[in-house]
């Protein structure tokens, strides 16, 4: 097994025990609002948004297109390369 495959089993096993050990009722305080939650259903919320969150941050982002860098399309990287007369001859 991978390193990161172990690690992410230690993890959740270990947060598991924690949630499950924290099941007493706390108040939470939102602004003026207090309501009363379990700290199983809380810790759960929060391990459930630092998940997405961390994926959303972590995920490579998409390589954008600039047509100024030579290509296999455009192998002299100027963006609009000139037309010559036979190409304008045979556009019209």
């Amino acid at each position: 097994m991978r390193i990161k495959t172990i690690l992410l089993i230690v993890v959740t096993i270990l947060l598991t025990v924690i949630i499950m050990q924290n099941n007493q009722e706390v108040t939470f305080s939102i602004l003026f609002w207090n309501p009363r939650f379990s700290i199983l259903i809380l810790t759960a919320v929060i391990a459930v948004t630092s998940l997405l969150i961390g994926i959303q941050i972590g995920r490579p982002r998409k390589a954008k297109f600039d047509e100024s860098h030579p290509s296999m399309d455009n192998p002299t990287g100027t963006k609009n390369p000139p037309l010559t007369d036979e190409d304008r001859e045979y556009i019209k």
